[in-house]
């Protein structure tokens, strides 16, 4: 007999892995997990969630900022970033615009 997993695929999981939050918050967040009448996983996304719409006109402003010094579009920027092709820009690259006008 075969194993269940014989002829298909296993499973992928992708859900983002954080690492070992140390004593100090791993108890707070078990603590704020049980207050607020949720699992860990659950209060964890929901901190998690809150501080990136926190940061979220931060986060677009630094991609304005990549996308206006490579002169792309920030859609195309922001697409690049998702897909895994962002790339730091080589040291020739980054010459070139030094002879150019300074941006905002």
């Amino acid at each position: 007999m075969g194993s269940k997993t014989e002829g298909s695929a296993v499973a992928r999981d992708d859900r983002p892995r954080i690492a070992n939050l140390g004593e100090w918050y791993e108890d707070l967040l078990q603590v704020d997990s049980v207050i607020n009448a949720r699992t860990v996983a659950q209060q964890a996304t929901s901190l998690l969630c809150a501080k990136l719409q926190e940061r979220e006109e931060r986060i677009k402003k630094r991609v304005q900022y990549l996308a206006v010094k490579r002169g792309v579009s920030f859609e195309e920027m922001w697409l690049q970033i998702l897909k895994g092709e962002y790339r730091k820009l080589t040291a020739e690259e980054m010459a070139e615009l030094e002879r150019l006008e300074s941006f905002e």
